[in-house]
């Protein structure tokens, strides 16, 4: 019988003492080489087969890559190596980043979370990814350093499919940052796993509403969906309802349909596509609604 689980392959693991050279480490060992963070998917894909390096290349401390800081003017910017506890418990990020805070406590378990990355857990592009949602409605943008310098890439257009980004060879994600949040809002992740801990997502809803007042119904909605696309998907036909239409029960009831035709996902070991698109509908509404009665409070 073959082993499953073959163990770890050797590997070199690399310290740069810059950004710079682990950039040029990693061009010049493309295919061989990923930055490392925090492993915890990292140790599972090498196990399993499904990497085969020969480097790890180490840029935990590099550039502010552990660091959170917040300025009451220019909003957050979260190191990527900031482990998924440390935002949890993080005062500023409790204060005005709410939803970040409840999407980053849903994370596997305790134990994980104390290594688990806010960058890996964007960088890996799994659509299930639980902290994405929260940093796209969020307005975040990623700190990215290359060879050619750095560059700020939104989370609007980075995921390119499944594992899949916009990063190249060299690039390293260094931090995330945020806009200031807008006045009043109110945040609600719902995640739908086979258990209540531990698990990937079969469904992930994020929803961010605030008073507006340009929006024709007197608030703005933003959305994004896990688990039910090749990329974390904004449906924003359901956010159009959302803002043109003065809101009732069926109002919402009218954006968690358009949330639901929004949806591609595919048949897998844990749903059915036809279960997953009808739980986006109604966790949809009920997260919709949790955060509209929050607001007119």
């Amino acid at each position: 019988m073959i082993n499953p689980h073959p163990g770890l392959p050797e590997l070199e693991y690399v310290m740069p003492a810059s950004l710079d050279e682990a950039s040029k480490f990693l061009i010049e060992h493309t295919g061989e080489a990923k930055p490392f963070m925090g492993g915890t998917d990292c140790f599972v894909r090498l196990r399993d087969g499904a990497w085969n390096l020969k480097y790890l290349v180490n840029v935990k401390g590099l550039d502010g890559t552990n660091e959170i800081r917040f300025d009451p003017k220019n909003g957050l910017t979260i190191g990527a190596a900031v482990p998924m506890n440390k935002i949890v418990s993080h005062p500023d990020i409790n204060k005005h980043y709410p939803l970040l805070t409840e999407a980053a406590r849903t994370v596997a378990s305790y134990q994980l979370r104390s290594r688990a990355t806010i960058g890996g857990n964007i960088c890996n592009a799994s659509p299930a990814g639980d902290t994405i949602g929260a940093c796209i409605v969020y307005g975040g943008k990623l700190n990215v350093h290359s060879i050619k310098g750095k560059r700020l890439e939104p989370l609007a257009s980075f995921f390119k499919g499944p594992g899949k980004t916009v990063l190249e060879p060299g690039d390293i994600v260094t931090s995330i940052s945020f806009p200031l949040p807008p006045p009043n809002h109110v945040g609600r992740y719902i995640k739908l796993g086979r258990n209540k801990i531990s698990d990937l997502a079969i469904v992930g809803v994020t929803v961010l509403g605030y008073p507006d007042s340009n929006a024709k119904s007197g608030y703005t909605f933003k959305i994004a969906l896990a688990s039910v696309a090749p990329v974390p998907l904004v449906p924003l036909k359901a956010e159009q309802i959302l803002a043109d239409k003065p809101l009732n029960e069926n109002i919402i009831s009218e954006a968690a349909q358009a949330a639901m035709d929004s949806c591609t996902p595919i048949d897998d070991v844990r749903s059915s596509a036809r279960y997953r698109k009808y739980m986006i509908r109604n966790l949809t509404r009920q997260a919709l609604t949790d955060v509209w009665q929050k607001i007119k409070k």
